[in-house]
């Protein structure tokens, strides 16, 4: 109960009002203490001085008259001063003539006066007769106790503290009062009628304490009623959106049902789906494999005659011929290497669609390669009746970093068809190096294409108008080919054409610039491999087909080489132990055992380790060289070859050591 009256606003403001007023009042008491303090000091001086001028004419009538008794009723008549102990009268020379004195008494609060005011005061005055100023009679000396005084002093100053202290405890009484019919009972009030409102606070209003209305308390509860207002709007909003996330919720929970159902049946049609694309992929992959392995052996079943074919074509046209036999056998050649270009075509764009295809980053000589195309394609346009123009840029490097034999394909296969759609005019290259890398321009005024044309040149097996295949014949493998090996090696082609005006090819690749050191060292190798010098060699030509071994062996008759013939590996084998050879040429396909295993027991023995042997094949599929060289093979070259690549072979891996300078002699 204590506690809680303590905490309530009226005493807290009474105890803190009281306080106040205390503290002020105190300091307002101390004051007047002190200037009670100086009254009675001056009360005191006053009172004595009094007291002295009354009795200083007689006692200088007596002084002068020397009448003893007089003097003793003066000074007795002094002591009755309640303040005076010490009365006497003293000559000129400081000798008491008459003296009176008493105790000085006693008090609870003596010490008290004694410090303010002293314990004794002493009081002194000259004597004199106003008619005989000029005789010396003595002085009138009093003694005073201050207790008397000091008495006075304390009683006064103990009122004025009490008295204050009892108007304080007053005022605490009549403020608190006041603090608590004015502030705290109408402040009960409210918080009474909060209480009672709580359970249903959106209904209730609380009222406004009497004389109250334009006061603090009055604008708190306007304030608690506006408040209370909103939280009814409040309360019947969230109860009205209550309302509808109930009829949302049960909306949401008939629809997560009915997605649920529905990713549900979605999931099963999505495994289905996903069972027929795994079979789906499964079928493409055997399928690929299929085709990789259908392409792998075709193109082994159409290289080894073919080879054949264009080897005796080769042969034949190197004897001495009419006129219309050799114009017969020419394009019988031109016709096999068609049909070569075509196959090769067929296999490069396979291999860039199943992404075997593998770029060379060797350094090169770009304007060198250019040269060779343009020179070979300027023939062919000249014959044409064509004008063929070839610019090179002075700005370009020495030497490149790149494949140049894919560079050189879209470079041919460009020339090829800009001078073949062309039936008059010119036919131009132009290279050129700009920021974006190696620009090749290719320009025609040949018969040109439409728009329409344009957007189809690039896909396989077709060309621009089902007449133009008629007209000037092909498969439409160039163009798709040449995009898709610009488009490996990071570069861009396009093409822009008129009809009847002509067409425009630009190729940009970034080709990096070779800036090694050791390009003149390269370059005295090449010198070195294609010198003069030519070894004639003792070589094992290990080949089961018959027709094949008639061409190589032709070829390499004509090139003034020795060779034996083995028709499967076995016989190799024992060839080689019979008799020694230079260089071995090594078919992949045979019968018994074929070239992989016999390379490889070639290998096994040590006298063989060191003997070059070159793979003759016609597989030609991704993985065929590093198949080869991982058996123990030097080097590849695929049928069908003719003499020079051939010859470049041979005289890149034959050796001084065992090799004759001299043909064999007939009959060898």
């Amino acid at each position: 109960m204590t506690h809680l009256f303590r905490n309530r606003l009226s005493y807290r403001l009474t105890r803190n009002t009281v306080l106040l007023a205390m503290a002020v009042g105190l300091v307002l008491n101390l004051i007047q203490v002190t200037v009670e303090y100086h009254s009675t000091r001056t009360y005191m001086d006053q009172d004595i001085e009094a007291l002295m001028d009354i009795s200083h004419s007689p006692a200088s009538q007596i002084a002068y008259n020397i009448d003893t008794r007089l003097a003793g009723e003066l000074l007795d008549g002094m002591l009755r001063h309640p303040a005076v102990i010490d009365a006497r009268i003293l000559d000129t020379k400081n000798r008491t003539l008459s003296a009176a004195s008493r105790g000085s008494g006693d008090g609870s609060y003596r010490w008290i006066s004694d410090l303010l005011f002293g314990e004794t005061r002493r009081y002194s005055t000259e004597l004199e007769v106003p008619d005989l100023q000029q005789i010396e009679l003595g002085q009138l000396v009093i003694t005073i106790s201050t207790n008397y005084y000091g008495n006075l002093f304390l009683s006064r100053a103990a009122f004025i503290l009490i008295s204050g202290i009892l108007k304080s405890l007053v005022l605490s009484a009549m403020l608190l009062v006041v603090f608590y019919f004015v502030l705290t009972k109408p402040m009960m009030r409210v918080i009474s009628s909060l209480q009672d409102v709580r359970n249903a606070p959106e209904k209730a209003r609380l009222p406004v304490p009497p004389s109250h209305e334009h006061d603090e308390i009055g604008s708190m509860v306007a304030i608690i009623n506006r408040h209370l207002q909103t939280v009814d709007t409040s309360l019947s909003q969230l109860r009205e959106v209550e309302s509808q996330m109930k009829d949302y919720s049960g909306k949401l929970e008939r629809e997560v049902e009915d997605r649920t159902r529905e990713i549900s049946e979605k999931n099963e049609a999505l495994q289905r789906g996903n069972r027929a694309l795994i079979r789906a992929k499964e079928d493409a992959v055997r399928r690929a494999q299929t085709r990789a392995r259908f392409l792998a052996s075709m193109s082994h079943e159409i290289r080894t005659p073919l080879n054949g074919v264009l080897g005796m074509l080769e042969l034949a046209l190197e004897g001495n011929l009419e006129p219309a036999q050799r114009h017969q056998l020419e394009i019988a050649h031109r016709a096999g290497q068609s049909l070569l270009s075509l196959l090769n075509d067929i296999l490069d764009i396979s291999k860039v669609e199943a992404g075997k295809l593998d770029l060379e980053v060797i350094s090169f000589d770009l304007r060198q390669l250019i040269n060779e195309c343009a020179t070979i394609h300027g023939e062919q346009a000249r014959r044409k009746g064509l004008k063929f123009t070839t610019h090179l840029e002075t700005g370009l490097a020495n030497r490149y970093l790149g494949d140049p034999t894919r560079l050189r394909q879209v470079a041919n296969n460009l020339l090829s068809n800009a001078i073949k759609f062309t039936d008059e005019g010119t036919v131009s290259i132009h290279l050129e190096q700009t920021p974006e890398g190696i620009r090749l321009e290719v320009r025609d005024t040949g018969i040109g294409m439409s728009r329409q044309e344009l957007d189809r040149i690039f896909s396989p097996f077709s060309q621009a108008a089902t007449d133009t295949t008629r007209r000037y014949g092909g498969t439409g493998l160039g163009l798709a080919l040449c995009q898709q090996l610009v488009e490996r090696m990071h570069g861009q082609i396009r093409v822009d054409s008129r009809e009847d005006e002509g067409t425009w090819f630009t190729v940009t690749l970034p080709l990096p610039v070779d800036e090694s050191t050791d390009r003149d060292e390269t370059e005295m190798a090449e010198v070195v491999e294609t010198g003069p010098t030519r070894r004639h060699c003792r070589i094992l030509l290990v080949e089961d087909n018959r027709v094949n071994q008639i061409v190589a062996s032709g070829l390499l008759h004509k090139l003034g080489h020795e060779v034996d013939h083995a028709e499967n590996g076995e016989r190799a084998l024992a060839a080689l132990s019979l008799k020694s050879y230079d260089l071995v040429l090594m078919d992949c396909q045979m019968p018994v055992m074929d070239g992989y295993e016999a390379t490889r027991r070639i290998r096994q023995n040590p006298e063989w380790k060191k003997l070059p042997v070159i793979a003759v094949t016609a597989n030609v599929m991704s993985g065929d060289r590093e198949e080869c060289l991982a058996a123990g093979m030097d080097d590849y070259i695929t049928k069908p070859y003719n003499r020079d690549v051939l010859d470049r072979m041979i005289q890149r891996w034959s050796t001084a050591e065992g090799v004759t300078d001299t043909p064999p002699a007939p009959g060898d």
